[in-house]
């Protein structure tokens, strides 16, 4: 019996087409290197972003007088420490600095436990009139806060609060925001099923909370922290009201003190505002990393 061989056609075999490195890498999950067009716009914005702090710290560095020409200082002087132990005598910043982190942190920490609270049981819970429960919290972020200084004003003199730390901490204790902002977040990151596996495993109504919502819950409690954290700090009409700068004062309240007279000092005054603007910087340097991580965490979670 005879084989034949079949000898295979002539010319150059086609191969498969081969795949690039760079879709390899993004099917595997690797990252894609940005060109140098990203880098050039990230490096603007980082510019324009930096660009008002590094302003302030020029002009309390210079005299009124250097201030006023055309064009203005693009440069530090030689006066910036001097300027800046000067605010920090003249505005008592050290009180200051203490009186607006107890307001800061306790409004912070109070707004974050019971937003998460009220946001879980308008996000999880059944029960009557929640829908229209919810418009009355979302309905009064739409109210302009200036509407209720006069009544507020009046409650914290009849109550004796002015010129006392707790006329400020009181009225920031609650945030509408803040109620909607843990809302949306648990109705996506928190599924049923977990809070039905831990009802049936005979945990309570706060065992569920303490150890199932908290830990879900915890990259937007952390966002949520930072931002009432920052809106307390920056709060200026509130307490510049009730509270006096020879008494209790905020940071914005003795910020507000400084350079006073017929010819205001500018740089004393751009000193004092860089020094209020000095902790926010170094808390979002402390814990910025940690947020942006446990957003992401939480994203993939979700």
């Amino acid at each position: 019996m005879t084989t034949t061989l079949t000898k295979p056609p002539a010319g150059p075999v086609s191969e498969p087409p081969r795949r690039t490195r760079r879709s390899k890498a993004a099917r595997a999950g690797g990252q894609m290197h940005a060109g140098p067009i990203a880098y050039i716009i990230l490096a603007l914005f980082t510019i324009g972003s930096l660009f008002p702090l590094v302003w302030t710290a020029i002009a309390a560095s210079r005299d009124n007088q250097r201030l006023a020409q055309t064009p203005p200082p693009l440069w530090f002087g030689s006066n910036l420490f001097d300027k800046l132990e000067i605010a920090w005598k003249d505005a008592n910043l050290g009180e200051a600095f203490l009186n607006t982190t107890i307001v800061a942190g306790v409004s912070a920490l109070t707004i974050v436990f019971l937003s998460t609270i009220a946001g879980f049981a308008f996000a999880k819970l059944r029960f009557k009139g929640r829908n229209a429960m919810m418009l009355i919290v979302v309905g009064t972020m739409m109210v302009p806060p200036q509407l209720s200084i006069i009544p507020l004003y009046m409650m914290v003199a009849k109550l004796d609060w002015t010129d006392q730390l707790q006329a400020v901490i009181f009225p920031s204790l609650v945030s509408a925001f803040g109620v909607f902002f843990m809302r949306q977040y648990l109705l996506q990151a928190l599924p049923d099923e977990i809070i039905e596996a831990a009802r049936v495993d005979g945990a309570s109504s706060w065992r569920v909370v303490w150890h199932v919502v908290f830990p879900a819950a915890r990259p937007a409690m952390a966002v949520l922290g930072m931002l009432m954290f920052v809106q307390t700090w920056n709060d200026f009409l509130w307490p510049f009201l009730v509270l006096t700068q020879n008494g209790n004062p905020t940071v914005q309240v003795a910020v507000a003190g400084l350079g006073r007279g017929y010819t205001p000092d500018q740089s004393l005054i751009m000193a004092g505002a860089l020094l209020g603007t000095l902790p926010l910087l170094l808390v979002f340097a402390i814990f910025g990393k940690q947020i942006v991580g446990g957003i992401m965490q939480g994203a993939v979670k979700g």
